[in-house]
């Protein structure tokens, strides 16, 4: 009997005006039919939530808002439980087709139903939330919705709809157990760039999964496959917990998981990274363990890591932590070079620096480091107007380099003429030079510029975009126009002194240095380096 009842529903629903299959392929009216079926057999929330997903799924594929809106209208006249899912898809099919008709440049219909649409977003939307519990997932979705709609018209409404949001989010998560519906509002703020009040919702996510006594296993597989899916913050938050749950095991328990972990958001040229969390769980490490805890693979790694962080006194620390523990490390003379590097050019200790290339000067043999660290010192000789000493750094580097090194050997022969004609050092390094060394220029620290490459390993002859952001404060006035001064290692580019970024690349290994000074009309507004290390 019951059956029969129910096909002469879909039977009247099907021969119904407001529920025309005539324009559906027979597949079509099929699926259409079963998932009909469905929503008015469902026995719980979840299931009518679920089979409006797939009714809407169906209907948008083709942008078919029009007739998704009619088959709504016919359902709520044949089941009253169905209405606030009604209301709720009816805003989200109207929302969804005002962007489809922006996209797609349909502005005789976006014009002239526009407002017409917008008023059945937000009443069909408070009609959802006015006929659900704050438990139910479409009361949090409708709410959702709304603050979307609010905040993409940009209208005085966006605070109040967030504000209502973020309650319907704590009150739905202390009465429900299900954790998808805040993963969706978590995922849709971070989307719309509400960082703050994004994490807050990733957080009760994390704890929803948690506390739903799930095991420690299982909490490491859902935070690596959110990092998988490059979802960082979740993956975090989550590894956050299940690190704390696994405190209390034994030191060498912990170390391999902990390790695993931080290995995972070091710096990397591609895939998922985070060096910030990285460095968090090299100290947990450290904490946990002590220095002992890594060898000299992993100290390499943390000091890459926080040197591609910007945090130079942080991998001064570790790399020289690393050549005291390990002299003989396979990339001792990398290390030196670079904390030359460091210890000049960041630091402004140039006596220091000066040591650390010396000490790869008084090499034999002519690597790469080598051959950079004398013409690091036959510019700290020549900047000091030394030119005795200059000249005779710049010497034994083509003396050493022979038919090698080419891009060092230009580079020291144009320093070699400057020298011989008697002119400045040329103009871009000059300034450079200044600022990193002289304290009267101590002001600039690299707080108030970005400099970045698009990858920092390279293979001979491999591209690579070297760009630059500068953060002037916020004025009334007209932007700023600002020059980007190049000098360094800039390979085959030849940068331009108005241009933010270039494209360049190398032919000879080594450690390369990019340096930057950026001015406006006033004056110098701040300088950078960067490191990028060619195989």
């Amino acid at each position: 009997m019951r059956r029969s009842r129910i096909l002469f529903c879909l039977l009247a629903i099907a021969l119904s005006p407001l529920f025309n299959l005539s324009y559906l392929s027979a597949r079509e009216s099929e699926t259409l039919v079963a998932l009909s079926k469905r929503a008015l057999e469902a026995k719980d929330s979840a299931e009518i939530y679920s089979t409006f997903e797939e009714l809407k799924t169906f209907y948008f594929k083709d942008n078919r808002y029009a007739d998704f809106i009619e088959f709504l209208k016919s359902l709520a006249k044949k089941k009253k439980p169905l209405l606030a899912f009604v209301n709720y898809y009816t805003a989200l099919c109207r929302y969804s087709q005002l962007k489809y008709l922006e996209e797609a440049q349909k502005w005789d219909e976006y014009f002239s139903q526009g407002n017409a649409y917008r008023n059945e977003i937000t009443d069909n939307a408070a009609a959802a939330i006015s006929a659900t519990f704050a438990k139910e997932p479409v009361y949090l979705y409708s709410r959702l919705l709304l603050w979307q709609f609010h905040k993409d018209q940009q209208d005085a409404f966006i605070d109040g709809a967030l504000s209502d949001l973020m309650l319907a989010l704590s009150e739905y998560s202390r009465q429900s157990e299900e954790p998808a519906p805040v993963k969706s509002v978590a995922e849709r703020l971070a989307a719309y760039g509400e960082k703050g009040k994004s994490k807050e919702a990733y957080k009760i996510y994390v704890n929803k999964i948690a506390s739903q006594q799930v095991s420690s296993e299982e909490l490491f597989n859902i935070a690596e496959g959110f990092y998988r899916e490059d979802s960082l913050d979740l993956s975090e938050l989550v590894f956050d917990v299940y690190i704390e749950r696994i405190s209390g095991l034994d030191k060498e328990k912990q170390l391999p998981i902990l390790i695993d972990i931080a290995r995972k958001f070091t710096y990397k040229d591609e895939g998922p990274k985070d060096m910030f969390y990285a460095e968090k769980i090299f100290g947990k490490i450290e904490e946990t363990a002590g220095i002992a805890a890594f060898d000299q693979v992993l100290i390499y790694l943390r000091g890459f890591n926080l040197e591609k962080l910007k945090e130079f006194a942080g991998s001064e620390k570790v790399y020289t932590k690393l050549l005291e523990m390990y002299p003989a490390h396979p990339k001792a003379d990398e290390i030196n070079y670079k904390l030359g590097i460091i210890s000049a050019y960041i630091m402004r200790d140039l006596n220091k620096g000066r040591a650390y290339f010396e000490k790869l000067a008084a090499k034999e043999e002519p690597t790469s480091h080598v051959i950079s660290s004398l013409y690091q010192l036959g510019l700290l000789s020549q900047w000091s107007n030394d030119t005795a000493k200059a000249r005779e750094h710049y010497n034994k580097l083509i003396e050493m380099a022979k038919d090698s090194f080419k891009e060092a050997v230009s580079l020291t022969k144009e320093r070699i003429e400057e020298l011989d004609a008697g002119k400045p050092m040329e103009y871009n390094l000059k300034t450079f030079l200044d600022t990193a060394l002289s304290e009267e220029y101590a002001g600039f620290d690299m707080s108030k510029s970005e400099l970045k490459a698009s990858r920092y390993r390279l293979g001979s002859s491999k591209e690579v975009t070297v760009s630059s952001n500068v953060f002037l404060p916020e004025s009334g006035c007209m932007q700023v126009e600002v020059q980007y001064l190049w000098s360094g290692d800039l390979g085959k580019a030849s940068a331009q002194a108005g241009a933010s970024s270039f494209n360049t690349s190398y032919t000879e290994p080594g450690t390369k240095i990019i340096s930057l000074i950026i001015v406006s009309a006033q004056g110098i507004i701040d300088r950078n380096l960067d490191l990028l290390d060619v195989n």
